[in-house]
C-alpha cells in the first residue's frame, strides 16, 4: 500500500507493475519498446556464485538464489491527498510515453481501484503551495488524530482482506514533510506517542500516523522521504510488536546522490582528498514544488548531506579528526522540465603535490523512473526478509530469531539509512551492496563472497603447506 498513492512515484510503480505483468509493446520515435524492470537490482542484476571447472566466473540473476515474491504477484492499494483517478496520475504526471498511456488505459480502470483511498492532511507539514491538492481526505479533513488513526488501520485491514492477502508492506512515496519535534511526553516513547494522538497533538506528523497504523495492523513501513518519521516512540512500538515488522528508510536513494557515495568512496579509496561536493538539482513535478518551501526543503539538505560520512571518516591520512569537504545542496523548483530532473555534481579534490582536481557532472532523467525500481526492490526484498528466521550458535547456548526490526540490510536503497541503536551508519555503495549480497548467498548455503580465490587459484598450482584437510587456507584473511 502506497502513501502517495497519485503521486508522480506511485501512479509510475502501478503503471510499470501493470505493463510487465500484461508484458506490453509500445512505439516511440526510437521504435518499439517493451516492458522490463531495468533499473531494479532484484530483477535486473546478477550475483557472483563462484567458478566452474574450467576456472570461467558463474553468474545467476540476483533473484534466483532464495524464493523471492515475482513482482506480478504485488496487489497494489493505498491513499493520497488528491482524489484523480490512477489514470488521470498517469496523465498528470507526464512520465510515461503517451503511446504506453494509451495502452494502459483500458487495463488501468479494471486492475486497480478507480481512485486512492482519503489520506490524511496536516497542513503544517507540507509547502502551503499543495493545499489546492488536497480533496480527498479521511473525514473530510476534520476529525481528530485519533480517528484518523481507526480509519486508516481499518482500511488496512479492509485491503488485505478484500485481495484475500498473506500480508501488507505500507510504503511512504508521498510529499516531504518538514522535521517533527521530538519531546519528552510528546513522542520519545511508544506510550507517550500514542497518548498524544490520542490528545490530538499537532505535532504527530502523517506519516508517523501512518507508521503507527502500519505497526499495530502488523505491517513493515518503509519510508521514502526525508522527514524524521521514525521519532523514538515509533521505535519502540515497532521493536514491541507481533508479529515482528520491519522499519525502513529514510528516503530513496535513486540518481544524483547513489552516484554521489560511489564517486565520494572512489576518490576517498583511491587516496585523494575531496575538498568540496556541491550538488545541484532543478525539476518540475510536484515534488519540486514542496520542496521550494524552506522547511521542506531542509528535510532532503539533511538526508543528503550525510551520505559522505562515513567514507569521509574512514580515511585519518585524509581528514583530521572533525575535518569534512564542504558540501553543499541546492535544489530549484522549476516548471518547464516537470519530472525530467536535472542534476549537475561538482566534486573539488586534493591531489598529488598540492594540485586539485574538479570533476563535474551532470545528469537528466525522468525522476520517477529511477525511483520505482528503487521502491520494487525495497518492497520484494522486505518481504523477502520477514521470512528469514535467525539461527545464533555458540558454545554456551544456541537461541533463534528474526532480523533486527530497523532493517539496516535495506541501506542499498536509502540515503539516510536507519540502522539499529548503536550501529554504525554505512552509506558507501559498493559495502551496502556487499553486506546485501553476502546475507543473501549465507541464507542460499553458499560462502561470502570473495576474488580472493580467484586469484589464487588462477596462479600456478599451490603449494601443498597451504592447504590444510582439503580446505584452502587464506593467510591474507587469517580464515579457512
Amino acid at each position: 500500500m502506497i502513501i502517495g498513492l497519485g503521486g508522480n512515484n506511485g501512479s509510475t510503480f502501478t503503471a510499470g507493475l501493470l505493463a510487465n505483468r500484461l508484458n506490453l509493446t509500445w512505439r516511440t520515435r526510437e521504435g518499439v519498446q517493451k516492458a522490463s524492470f531495468i533499473g531494479s537490482m532484484t530483477q535486473a542484476s546478477t550475483i557472483r556464485l563462484g567458478l566452474n571447472e574450467a576456472g570461467s566466473e558463474v553468474y545467476v540473476p540476483f533473484s534466483s538464489l532464495l524464493p523471492m515474491l515475482p513482482p506480478s504477484d504485488l496487489i497494489i492499494g493505498g491513499w493520497d491527498i488528491n482524489k484523480k483517478t490512477l489514470s488521470e496520475a498517469v496523465e498528470r504526471a507526464s512520465v510515461l510515453d503517451y503511446s504506453l498511456q494509451q495502452e494502459l488505459l483500458p487495463h488501468m480502470l479494471h486492475s486497480y481501484p478507480s481512485k486512492p483511498l482519503p489520506s490524511i492532511y496536516y497542513p503544517s507539514f507540507i509547502a502551503a503551495n499543495q493545499a489546492s491538492r488536497a480533496d480527498n481526505l479521511i473525514c473530510g479533513g476534520g476529525g481528530k488524530k485519533a480517528e484518523h488513526l481507526e480509519t486508516i488501520r481499518s482500511q488496512i485491514r479492509t485491503f488485505k482482506t478484500e485481495n484475500n492477502l498473506s500480508k501488507v508492506i505500507v510504503l511512504w512515496s508521498a510529499t516531504t514533510e518538514r522535521f517533527s519535534e521530538i519531546r519528552v511526553g510528546l513522542n520519545d516513547t511508544a506510550e507517550a506517542l500514542l497518548k498524544s494522538i490520542d490528545r490530538n497533538e499537532e505535532e504527530i506528523s502523517p506519516s508517523t500516523m501512518f507508521a503507527v497504523a502500519s505497526i499495530l495492523e502488523g505491517c513493515s513501513y518503509i519510508n521514502g522521504s526525508p522527514q524524521n518519521t521514525f521519532v523514538p516512540g515509533v521505535l519502540e512500538l515497532a521493536e514491541a510488536a507481533h508479529p515482528r515488522v520491519f522499519l525502513a528508510g529514510d528516503d530513496f536513494k535513486t540518481g544524483q546522490t547513489k552516484l554521489k557515495s560511489v564517486l565520494v568512496d572512489y576518490l576517498i579509496s583511491a587516496g585523494i582528498k575531496p575538498l568540496s561536493v556541491v550538488s545541484y538539482n532543478h525539476l518540475g513535478n510536484s515534488d519540486g514544488l514542496n520542496l521550494s518551501a524552506p522547511d521542506q526543503f531542509r528535510s532532503k539538505e539533511i538526508s543528503k548531506a550525510s551520505v559522505i560520512d562515513d567514507m569521509v571518516s574512514s580515511n585519518g591520512l585524509l581528514y583530521k579528526a572533525g575535518e569534512k569537504p564542504d558540501h553543499t545542496v541546492v535544489i530549484k523548483y522549476v516548471p518547464a522540465v516537470g519530472d525530467s530532473k536535472r542534476a549537475l555534481d561538482e566534486y573539488y579534490s586534493r591531489i598529488f603535490l598540492g594540485g586539485t582536481n574538479c570533476l563535474v557532472l551532470h545528469n537528466t532523467c525522468e525522476d520517477s523512473l529511477l525511483a520505482v525500481p528503487v521502491m520494487l526492490d525495497l518492497v520484494l526484498c522486505c518481504e523477502l526478509f520477514q521470512r528469514i528466521e535467525v539461527r545464533r550458535v555458540s558454545e554456551a547456548e544456541a537461541s533463534s530469531g528474526e532480523l533486527n526490526t530497523v532493517c539496516s540490510l535495506l541501506s542499498y536503497w536509502l540515503k539516510a539509512p536507519q540502522v539499529p541503536s548503536g550501529a554504525t551508519v554505512v552509506n558507501s555503495l559498493s559495502r551496502q551492496r556487499e553486506s546485501l549480497v553476502n546475507f543473501v548467498r549465507l541464507c542460499a548455503g553458499l560462502p561470502l563472497d570473495s576474488s580472493v580465490d580467484i586469484d589464487l587459484r588462477l596462479r600456478a598450482p599451490i603449494p601443498s603447506n597451504l592447504i590444510k584437510g582439503g580446505v584452502l587456507s587464506s593467510s591474507i584473511s587469517g580464515k579457512s
